[in-house]
């Protein structure tokens, strides 16, 4: 079932239930940020797949899954002379999956989001990010031969992926999926990862230009990732004439009793650029998580070392950081210039109903010019879990630009109501 803002400790009895392909090293077996925790709200269950003995079983005894999903997103513009801007979408997710023969297996499935014209702004009130400017967008997001065998893996075509430079990031209507081969290993809690990635589409590549190219000759990447009381994950992308990353988190997640949880991480991305590129930084941060009784307490702090000209660079999708908020990223104010993100957030969780509050403060010093950044972001999100299969989900944001004493693009309250249906 689907869940918006999903604690991180509550998230590992779930990912278990995923094949290894479709499981995250690092971002799916711990939602750090509040943007992960956000972008939960539209995970779609994987159904496990049926091995059989004949071909002919394999189109029987195949799956058809999806979703059905309405959503209203709407922004309250404070910049002069800036229209309010909203649309209404409606559309989700229609998967069709082989039976597995012999550990191969195939699936494929097709991504529509539609703005219904009632609902929906028009001209310099149309919120493209729903449904893109024309309104429509349609895609076959996944479509991909998969072969496993035991612990062992290979996945190759359109299909999803989370870790850290490249992930689903499904926060509106249309998630992430990458044009990839991939290989996995899972074994208890070590997990390896090994692919390319050649294209991607979605929210983050943006729903007027789909399948943009990841490089210029794609990305290599790989991964090695151990949980269990400790955590430690390892990661290396070469992402073509853009930059060369590794990335590294570790930390310990402990359980003092059931309803009691203390889950402390540190992280380092590095980034070297390649081709001019400019994406050149050294990032480092922490994280501080305190569950009790469904209640969360959590700070994140993340730090960005850049020298003049250059810039960091998330990856394709939502990004790692421990500081990433439901829209500003550090990556928005650490253009030329050194800058930091210290986040906190409160939460509350049941078995139906989730209720989460975060503040974020991002500062970035004097760049080449002498200019200053400081923004806050303020998210309070929803979940109401209705019955297993339908969902109600809301995220209200604030963001306000301190560093001007004129309201600019980052003077904005946004709302978001999601309905979503699994089947």
């Amino acid at each position: 079932m689907l869940k918006i803002i999903r604690l991180s400790i509550l998230y590992f009895s779930f990912t278990a239930l995923l094949s290894a392909a479709e499981q995250t090293l690092v971002n799916e077996k711990r939602l750090h940020s509040v943007r992960k925790n956000i972008d939960k709200e539209a995970l779609m269950q994987v159904r496990k797949v049926s091995p059989i003995n004949n071909i002919e079983h394999m189109f029987e005894d195949a799956r058809v899954s999806g979703q059905l999903r309405i959503m209203f997103a709407g922004y309250e513009q404070k910049e002069q002379n800036v229209a309010n801007n909203y649309a209404t979408a409606l559309g989700g997710k229609l998967k069709y999956e082989l039976a597995e023969l012999q550990g191969f297996n195939a699936g494929a499935a097709v991504y529509i989001s539609h703005d219904l014209g009632f609902a929906t702004g028009e001209g310099t009130r149309h919120n493209s990010e729903l449904s893109s400017s024309d309104g429509s967008y349609t895609q076959l997001a996944e479509a991909y031969i998969n072969y496993k065998y035991k612990a062992f893996n290979i996945r190759a075509g359109r299909q999803i992926l989370d870790t850290p430079l490249a992930d689903s990031d499904d926060i509106r209507m249309i998630s992430n999926t990458f044009e990839a081969y991939v290989a996995s290993y899972s074994d208890g809690g070590l997990e390896m990862m090994a692919g390319n990635i050649q294209s991607w589409q979605g929210v983050d590549a943006g729903l007027d230009t789909p399948w943009e190219k990841t490089g210029s000759r794609g990305t290599n990447f790989g991964g090695l990732s151990y949980h269990n009381v400790w955590e430690l994950n390892l990661w290396v992308y070469n992402i073509t004439d853009v930059t060369n990353a590794f990335y590294l988190d570790g930390g310990i997640q402990y359980h003092f009793n059931e309803d009691m949880i203390l889950h402390c991480v540190l992280q380092y991305l590095n980034e070297r650029e390649l081709a001019s590129s400019a994406y050149d930084t050294t990032i480092y941060g922490g994280l501080f998580e305190f569950v009790v009784k469904g209640i969360s307490l959590s700070i994140a702090y993340d730090k960005s070392l850049n020298d003049p000209a250059t810039a960091s660079f998330s990856g394709f999708g939502g990004g790692t950081l421990f500081s990433s908020m439901d829209t500003l990223i550090l990556d928005d104010i650490a253009d030329d210039r050194d800058a930091h993100a210290l986040v906190s957030s409160i939460g509350y969780t049941t078995e139906i109903f989730t209720l989460l509050y975060a503040y974020g403060d991002f500062k970035g010093n004097a760049n080449s010019l002498g200019e200053k950044a400081h923004i806050t972001e303020q998210d309070v999100s929803l979940e109401y879990n209705i019955d297993n299969e339908l969902l109600f989900a809301c995220v209200y944001s604030m963001q306000k630009d301190k560093e001007n004493s004129v309201n600019t693009d980052h003077d904005w309250n946004r709302v978001q109501f999601m309905l979503n249906y699994n089947f």
